[in-house]
């Protein structure tokens, strides 16, 4: 289904090259027009001027000394281009002094020696181009000035201007729509790449999110990274929640089958002692599956949490203090002698929930293995740039020859006591969340376990 905010890219950069070129056009027409009209202003005055120039040249002195004209009707003839334009003349002797032609027709003031003169007027209602020359004629002791005046209606100018401004239109008209099969055409071909990146993601099955190396080009390959590193992260989070599952479904196994059994027996039970045991054991089964599900969840958070970290400044000392003594009632139950060393702030980057859950398996663990009558202690002191949190027991320890193999998950280390084996493992993938650095070591004078976490400071 398309969503409604969807839009085709080429009716889209069609629409702004449309748009683009109708503002461009509109601003070119109107160039355009101001062209053709002083084009046929140009062409057509020059007409006029030859035609002036015609009739000054048959302009000569009488006997009596006056101006007459003969004039050449060729002269005139050049102007009637078309059809619908009049044409109209005028011949001015001296100041004051109307030769021939049209009396009433606009004279346009000139002196002998300068070029033609043109002006727009209006004669009998109608709009006219006026040229007017001034020349003279010799009589052999002198001169007589006199002034030719031409003019004619504007339609063939009109008309010529007309036909360059729709000409041009056309040819304008012509190249838009061509541009437009050339940006259709080319967006089509463009897009291309898109339309087989798309194919190959939609025939990918659903189980295969390996990065897409389709070949795109620059302006498109940003967003195939941004979909290959998007489906590397959930390649992830589904491995991570497979992971989960597999783990989850094998662990809980045991003790779902415990409690089963211990609640068939009791069950079946005659003596009230029996169910009772029954019961006991259905119930450290439940616990043990309760343990075993809260380590699992906390493994899919530390997953999750190193996709999208959030990290902030917190005292470590503080944190330690805390967590150590939420669990003094836990150790004073299994007669353990739990204490805490450290003292001043120790500023550290890190997610304060998972570093609370690294102290609680680290605490966790020393009281479980440690046995009756140990001690443990929680240390945290700062080493140049590194804050160092250490949790040392005096109890059995692991052999040094075991200490690598404690940190994978499930692995026990050897002890009859029952575990998840997911302490310290998550306690090593927090640590390497934060970039810290873990080390496991025996303890004072060789006994017990301690483990050390070397953490940067912050800032």
């Amino acid at each position: 289904m398309t969503p409604a905010s969807a839009y085709s890219l080429r009716r889209r950069l069609l629409a702004w090259l449309l748009l683009a070129t109708a503002v461009i056009g509109t601003a070119a027409m109107i160039d355009t027009w101001d062209e053709a009209v002083d084009t046929a202003n140009e062409v057509s005055d020059r007409v006029l001027a030859g035609s002036a120039l015609a009739i000054a040249e048959r302009v000569i002195v009488a006997e009596d000394g006056s101006l007459e004209v003969d004039i050449p009707y060729v002269a005139l003839e050049m102007l009637t281009s078309a059809a619908q334009d009049r044409v109209f003349y005028r011949v001015d002797g001296p100041p004051g002094t109307f030769i021939t032609g049209y009396q009433n027709l606009p004279s346009i003031p000139r002196r002998e020696g300068q070029a033609a003169a043109f002006e727009n007027a209006t004669f009998r209602g109608e709009p006219i181009r006026v040229a007017a020359l001034a020349r003279s004629a010799s009589t052999g002791i002198n001169s007589v000035p006199f002034i030719v005046t031409v003019a004619e209606t504007t339609i063939a100018r009109q008309q010529l201007t007309r036909t360059i401004l729709i000409r041009s239109a056309l040819r304008l008209l012509f190249m838009i729509a061509g541009a437009a099969v050339i940006v259709w055409v080319a967006v089509t071909l463009s897009l291309r790449p898109l339309y087989r990146f798309s194919e190959a993601i939609a025939e990918r099955s659903p189980d295969d999110l390996h990065p897409i190396s389709e070949r795109v080009p620059n302006e498109v390959q940003g967003l195939v990274d941004t979909v290959n590193s998007f489906m590397v992260r959930l390649e992830g989070a589904l491995e991570a929640l497979r992971h989960f599952t597999g783990n989850a479904s094998h662990q809980l196994r045991t003790p779902l089958a415990i409690i089963r059994t211990q609640l068939a027996l009791a069950g079946r039970a005659m003596d009230i002692d029996v169910a009772k045991e029954a019961t006991r054991k259905a119930d450290e089964a439940v616990a043990d599956a309760e343990r075993i599900l809260a380590q699992l969840l906390l493994m899919a958070r530390i997953d999750a949490t190193r996709r999208s970290a959030s990290m902030q400044e917190i005292d470590l000392t503080a944190l330690a203090q805390g967590v150590t003594a939420d669990h003094v009632p836990l150790a004073a139950e299994a007669d353990i002698d739990l204490g805490f060393e450290g003292e001043g702030d120790v500023m550290v980057l890190a997610e304060p929930l998972l570093i609370g859950e690294l102290l609680k398996n680290l605490i966790g663990n020393a009281l479980l293995y440690a046995g009756a009558g140990a001690e443990v202690t929680v240390r945290v002191r700062q080493e140049d740039n590194v804050a160092m949190l250490e949790v040392e027991d005096n109890g059995p320890g692991i052999l040094p020859d075991k200490q690598a193999q404690v940190l994978k998950r499930f692995e026990r280390g050897g002890t009859e006591k029952s575990g998840t084996g997911l302490g310290l493992p998550i306690v090593e993938e927090i640590a390497r969340l934060h970039g810290a650095a873990l080390a496991l070591s025996q303890g004072r004078e060789g006994k017990g376990l301690k483990v050390q976490i070397a953490i940067p400071i912050a800032g």
